[in-house]
């Protein structure tokens, strides 16, 4: 008699291996990439940028681009023309005396370029030569700009280009009429000298460069020196400074939404962290300097209110009025982390940007109060931004040291106070400098040169063009914890 648990003719048998008759199944996934070389490769954008300051570069290094009509040294022309690309400001020499007039015009055009920022001054650089921006390069444009919607990428890139060159006309009309039709900056200053000195500091201004044409001897001293006293050349210029440090889509948002309520994150993040900012440069910079003779120490109230005010706006320039080398210790460490974040994204500045700082405290809030997301405003910041902004800090800070070690390297006799100081400003674009800048040598100021460079785009911007394009996994690896403090 067959059981009934017997397989029935024509039924499948489905028979288990033994345990020993088991092995592991290894699957490989293979990313997908895309090359990072050739002319549709992202870093075809980095590669015209670089090819921008070396044409500047070799335009400087011509006898017509020099006051005295000789040739300028290939790296004393390359380290201006980055610090005027990049936006930084930083000089070797006075820009008065040693370039002519050519020259000159050079320098507004590589700041005026340059300082539209890697983004969008690529745009300008596409509109150039005639060409399209296609697919991937409207892709890369909105990561800079911060537009979603492609059709608009370049739309909105026409719109900063347009604001800009607006907002320097402007100021060059304003510190036109408060240098020559009510007022004289110094004595003997010409129309066509007041017309190409106010273009060209409107220019620098607005991008933040911290270049100036200003004779020192008949303005009373290098930069702005000479103007600590005028409360409207100031305000003029401190107002291009800040318009160029806060992005166009912000105050887009601004105006186009009125009502804090109805702001978008980005724009809430923007403006509360220069607020913060502001508040903690104005505090720090008047209680150190109040009563230091060798810099705001002899001026009166006002007067140390307006600089204070004015240094702490010009955070991201390099214009000055006073001399940096003799500023106190404790407003040294304020001002290099003021200038290590900078301003907002897709401007004139460099730096870690005020948003990535914003998220950073914001994502620390959160893990000091046990929340698992990162809140602000009533809106939740997505994981991948938290950990995005952490990247840039740290490669930022992990960037500076790297420059600071080649720097003391190649030229170990320099201060290391004045060297911290020069390389956070190089790598920030900022321009301000402790006295060390006239003082490097050959190699030093090819270091700093590169600092300027890699700093514009920031570091995690550079590795994240250079490395491979990798599609998104479709696995997890598991979860472990980590010992944290």
């Amino acid at each position: 008699m067959r059981s009934p648990f017997s397989p029935k003719p024509g039924d499948a048998v489905v028979r288990r291996p033994r345990q020993s008759e088991l092995a592991p199944v290894t699957i490989q996934v293979v990313p997908r990439t895309v090359t990072v070389r050739g002319a549709t490769s992202p870093m075809t954008l980095v590669y015209s940028y670089f090819a921008f300051i070396i044409i500047g570069a070799v335009l400087l290094i011509l006898p017509f681009s020099s006051e005295t009509g000789e040739f300028t040294a290939p790296i004393d022309a390359l380290f201006t023309a980055t610090s005027a690309a990049t936006g930084t400001g930083l000089v070797l020499f006075d820009t008065a005396d040693a370039w002519s007039f050519i020259g000159e015009i050079e320098l507004a055009v590589l700041m005026f370029i340059g300082g539209l920022g890697f983004m969008t001054g690529a745009v300008v650089l596409i509109f150039i030569v005639g060409q399209k921006v296609g697919l991937q390069g409207q892709l890369l444009l909105s990561a800079g700009l911060g537009e979603s919607q492609l059709e608009l990428i370049t739309r909105l890139a026409k719109r900063i280009i347009i604001m800009a060159i607006t907002v320097q006309i402007i100021g060059a009309v304003l510190i036109f009429l408060r240098w020559y039709v009510f007022g004289t900056a110094w004595p003997g200053l010409t129309l066509p000298d007041a017309v190409w000195q106010s273009v060209f500091t409107s220019i620098s201004g607005f991008n933040n460069a911290g270049f100036d044409i200003i004779p020192d001897a008949a303005a009373g001293g290098p930069s702005l020196v000479g103007f600590g006293s005028d409360q409207a050349t100031l305000a003029i210029i401190g107002a291009l400074i800040l318009m160029g440090s806060i992005s166009y889509t912000s105050f887009s948002d601004a105006i186009r939404r009125r009502r804090w309520s109805r702001l978008r994150l980005d724009t809430k993040l923007v403006f509360s962290g220069m607020a913060l900012m502001l508040l903690i440069g104005f505090v720090a910079f008047i209680a150190a300097e109040w009563s230091n003779p060798d810099t705001i120490g002899q001026e009166s109230v006002n007067g140390k209110i307006t600089e204070s005010l004015f240094h702490t706006v010009n955070r991201a320039s390099g214009f000055s009025t006073i001399d940096y080398a003799e500023i106190h210790d404790s407003n040294i460490a304020v001002t290099s982390v003021l200038m290590f974040v900078g301003g907002a994204s897709a401007t004139t500045t460099a730096g870690i940007k005020v948003s990535t700082l914003m998220v950073i405290v914001f994502a620390g809030i959160a893990a000091v109060r046990g929340k698992r997301q990162t809140r602000s405003f009533g809106r939740e910041i997505a994981s991948a931004i938290v950990v995005r902004a952490f990247a840039v800090a740290i490669s930022a800070v992990i960037g500076i040291f790297f420059f600071l070690f080649l720097l003391l390297l190649v030229q170990p006799e320099l201060d290391e106070r004045a060297a911290m100081f020069e390389i956070i400003s190089a790598f920030a674009t900022t321009g301000w400098s402790a006295g060390a800048t006239p003082q490097l040598n050959s190699a030093a100021r090819v270091v700093v040169t590169v600092a300027m460079f890699v700093g514009r785009f920031g570091p995690f911007t550079i590795a994240l063009f250079m490395s491979e394009r990798a599609r998104v996994q479709s696995f997890r690896f598991p979860v472990e914890q980590v010992r944290i403090g």
